[in-house]
């Protein structure tokens, strides 16, 4: 059913991601760093979990948020790659790239929220407008971040250019439309993400401006060829996320 994979598509961002910023625990530059990034990846798991039961509702058969989160393969998962690539804090990443990766999947995620908040299916709807200043949050808190970086001198602001040039060639597939979400948008009950994509750079280049570091490949925004993750189709990161992220329920079984 479209609807409920639409719901996967929404909830699998959310969890995935919160699943990243949990990595960073306590290894954060300082605890109001530790704090902010566990409070976004909570208010994201809260999302996914609303985001899971609906579709787990509207699949029937025991397809909880519990069995949807936990006993799904990589291939059955629905989210935009951005969300699963090892941004830090270990050897594969750092907190720059972290931020890039932040700014750009919250802002895209405020943008597509705000416009899912009008459309018509009551839950959705119902979930986006509840989640709007939440995610505007998470969007601002990035690009205070990101700033901070860009002023603090020659080589952070190096980092932020290098996690911007890391993370940038996954961002287009944000603005791909699968072909459920162009279905369930021409009936008012989803968001067409290309909709979003002028939003979205409009506030990436103020953001990127106070940083002052410069926005890669423009074309990046226009330009992706499927499969990507909203068909299944993962980084190799993804496989070793989810066995972390998956062992104490697979195990408990």
């Amino acid at each position: 059913m479209d609807l409920s994979t639409y719901c996967l598509m929404l909830g699998d961002d959310a969890l995935v991601l919160s699943a990243r910023l949990s990595e960073w625990g306590v290894r954060g530059s300082d605890l109001a760093t530790d704090i902010a990034l566990a409070t976004i990846a909570l208010d994201l798991l809260r999302q996914a979990r609303i985001l899971l039961e609906r579709a787990g509702e509207l699949e029937g058969a025991g397809r909880d948020e519990n069995r949807l989160a936990h006993f799904r393969d990589a291939a059955h998962f629905r989210n935009v790659r951005l969300a699963e690539v090892d941004c830090g804090p270990g050897r594969s990443g750092d907190f720059a790239a972290t931020v890039a990766r932040l700014l750009v999947m919250s802002t895209w995620r405020a943008a597509v929220f705000e416009r899912l908040a009008r459309t018509r299916d009551p839950v959705l709807s119902d979930q986006a407008s509840r989640s709007i200043a939440t995610l505007t949050a998470h969007r601002d808190h990035a690009g205070r971040w990101a700033a901070s970086l860009g002023r603090r001198g020659t080589e952070e602001r190096a980092a932020l250019a290098d996690g911007l040039e890391r993370i940038w060639p996954l961002v287009g597939e944000l603005f791909s439309p699968h072909p459920v979400e162009l279905s369930l948008a021409e009936a008012d009950c989803a968001v067409d993400p290309a909709a979003v994509r002028s939003d979205v750079v409009a506030h990436l280049d103020t953001v990127l401006a106070e940083a002052r570091v410069d926005r890669p490949d423009p074309a990046v925004f226009t330009t992706f060829t499927p499969p990507g993750g909203r068909e299944g189709a993962h980084t190799g990161s993804m496989e070793f996320l989810l066995a972390e992220m998956q062992y104490l329920a697979r195990s408990a079984r």
